[in-house]
């Protein structure tokens, strides 16, 4: 999959331009030779709050880099003010580590921007390798920051209005948010879930990611996504992390009605206080849900 219009190349900017810009930040320029370049691939550059972006990467490792180590990739999303909203650090498929002199990575990501954070209008993504052990970054081809933190593309953030407003209506405990990241946040269904929405009279792909990471014998091992009488689809759960799903939806499968109810519906629940170490949440648990967003086409 390629987006050449809203592609930005780490690779393209001379050495005079880098000059300039690190006589303009007061600072001397970074001399260290750069480890890799990164072309940055988006689906799009205009994301509303709550919606999904397909980004792919593509490293080209320099021909005479280094033995990179325990290395990661940072991708911190910067408001118009340069402020941190949200971050997506990550190990790509192929460990940093394995990478070799002239190797060429590829990889995509998809993400969803969070609703949490206030703000609409331009922003940055900025991109870098760094070490988790000391926080070392490593230098790339780019326009630099000042940081070896390197510019990869221009966004502008819509409001979430923008999506096909879901209801969370029954079959849900309150909403969770990871202790270390707030931009990781999720639902517990109990043994069925339903969600309303306005129908979009359209043919639509439905995005959805889910797991069950109890890795009990009682829970949930899939859910089944239903309008009506009709399975849309019957979505694998488990201790391991999948890809997004993305589910396709006729405009004759959302009928006629002015709202449509989607059904999920989990083979399987369980009561963690009754398990072994299951402590005191005596909650009926079916699959941990993170994403649900329909896209009409």
């Amino acid at each position: 999959m390629s987006y050449p219009a809203l592609r930005t190349t780490l690779g393209a900017v001379t050495g005079a331009a880098l000059l300039a810009l690190a006589a303009a930040c007061g600072s001397a320029p970074d001399t260290a030779p750069p480890v890799a370049s990164l072309d940055l691939t988006m689906s799009r550059a205009r994301i509303a709050l709550g919606s999904p972006v397909d980004m792919q990467y593509r490293f080209t490792v320099a021909p005479d880099a280094p033995t990179l180590g325990a290395t990661r990739v940072f991708v911190h999303f910067l408001d118009v003010d340069e402020e941190l909203m949200w971050t997506d650090d990550h190990e790509p498929p192929t460990p940093v580590s394995s990478w070799k002199p002239g190797d060429v990575i590829e990889y995509e990501r998809t993400l969803f921007a969070p609703v949490w954070y206030p703000y609409v209008g331009p922003g940055r993504i900025v991109v870098g390798l760094y070490n988790p052990e000391d926080n070392a970054r490593l230098p790339l081809s780019g326009v630099d920051r000042g940081d070896r933190s390197y510019t990869a593309a221009e966004i502008e953030l819509l409001p979430q209005t923008e999506n096909v407003f879901l209801i969370f209506k029954d079959g849900w405990h309150p909403a969770e948010v990871a202790s270390d990241n707030p931009s990781v946040e999720w639902q517990w269904m109990k043994k069925e879930a339903t969600i309303d929405f306005r129908n979009p009279r359209a043919d639509a792909v439905l995005y959805f990611r889910a797991d069950n990471p109890a890795g009990v014998p009682a829970a949930a091992s899939q859910v089944e996504l239903r309008i009506g009488e009709t399975v849309l689809a019957t979505v694998p759960v488990g201790t391991e992390e999948r890809p997004i799903d993305r589910i396709p939806i006729s405009a004759a499968q959302l009928g006629e009605s002015e709202m449509v109810e989607l059904r999920l519906v989990a083979d399987r629940t369980f009561v963690p206080a009754l398990e072994s170490g299951g402590g005191s949440d005596t909650r009926e648990l079916g699959a941990r849900v993170f994403n649900v967003f329909l896209q009409p086409k």
